[in-house]
């Protein structure tokens, strides 16, 4: 992604006005036609450069093998468990930069080479060790269950969380949020260096901060073929009321208070888009009727605007799926068995 130019910033403004002609309205009414393929790149290009505006230029990726460092390992039934850190970026005048903490989970029974799954934890103060299966909500284990279905999973601790204590803004962050898709993106290539890993078939997985940094670093890193996403956005215009401060926390994007006054109608980007921008990759997203941090009407209007995609230009409808579980902030049982079994078929696929 070539830095953020004004002209850049000029087209991100306008770059809803292609996305909305998919929405349902226009497919029955007749009266706007379908964009072609090419003008949907062109519009998510256009999104990723609003996005940018927010969150910072996404960096140069980097040409250099990426150095794992093993830290222990743990044998169990199904898996081994390996707690390592990875250089996410090199260190500048001598240092030796940013290594993430992070877990790596390694079926034991291969048959052929196993598909691979990001997994990104919530806002928990353990951070990597909930999904890996070592504390927190056992319905947030997703990690270890993939683990044990066959899948080689990497569980990353996202700044501020866990034993991540590298600093973003002293090191020339705009945002947490970018130096997630980083240090997010720096994990794709672990797996991608596993002789053990399927390279054209890895996912990524999260809940709640995890579910939304899903989306943000498959916007950015198209080796992502599947995602699940649970309780992770809503648009930005029903998040809390349209009231969007929450987003500009230290974790997340404070240039959205400090550029866009926390308010919605500013915004250079929001969800429905971003959703839509996936197509036609694999997304399931689990939006509980009743979650009080992402409310659902929300994400469904996100749905509504992705469809269109997935169906008529992409004829890929059956590759996004939404699950509405009577419950709140959760990723039910029933919700993750669902999931796991859309992910296996994009697997097998």
């Amino acid at each position: 992604m070539r830095n953020l130019r004004r002209r850049d910033f000029l087209e991100a403004l306008t770059y809803a006005s292609l996305f909305a002609t998919l929405a349902p309205r226009s497919i029955t009414s007749g009266q706007v036609r379908l964009p072609t393929r090419r003008e949907w790149e062109r519009a998510r290009d256009r999104l990723l450069a609003g996005m940018q505006t927010v969150m910072g230029n996404l960096p140069p990726k980097s040409k250099t093998r990426v150095e794992i460092v093993n830290i222990s390992s743990e044998d169990l039934p199904e898996f081994t468990r390996r707690k390592i850190t990875y250089q996410s970026e090199p260190g500048k005048s001598g240092e030796p930069g940013d290594y993430v903490p992070a877990y790596l989970l390694l079926p034991k029974r291969f048959k052929k080479k196993a598909p691979a799954m990001l997994c990104l934890h919530q806002t928990i103060a353990i951070g990597k060790d909930e999904p890996a299966g070592l504390g927190g909500n056992p319905d947030l284990h997703y990690a270890k269950e993939l683990a044990e279905r066959g899948y080689v999973t990497i569980v990353p601790d996202y700044p501020y969380l866990g034993e991540n204590k590298f600093d973003p803004y002293k090191n020339g962050y705009l945002s947490c949020t970018m130096k997630g898709i980083v240090n997010h993106r720096r994990a794709i290539d672990v797996l991608e260096s596993l002789p053990e890993v399927d390279r054209k078939h890895i996912g990524s997985i999260g809940h709640s901060l995890g579910g939304h940094n899903t989306l943000f670093v498959a916007a950015f890193d198209d080796r992502i073929k599947a995602m699940v996403t649970s309780c992770g956005f809503n648009s930005f215009r029903k998040y809390n009321g349209g009231d969007i401060t929450g987003w500009a926390g230290k974790r997340y994007m404070p240039l959205i208070g400090e550029r866009y006054s926390n308010s919605w109608e500013k915004m250079p980007f929001d969800f429905p888009e971003l959703v839509a921008s996936l197509a036609p990759r694999h997304l399931y997203i689990n939006a509980p009727l009743h979650d009080s941090n992402f409310e659902v009407s929300g994400v469904r209007d996100c749905v509504d605007r992705a469809q269109p995609a997935y169906a008529h230009v992409f004829k890929a409808k059956d590759n996004l799926v939404v699950a509405y579980p009577d419950a709140g902030h959760q990723f039910p049982k029933a919700v993750r068995e669902s999931a796991y079994a859309f992910l296996d078929g994009w697997a097998k696929r």
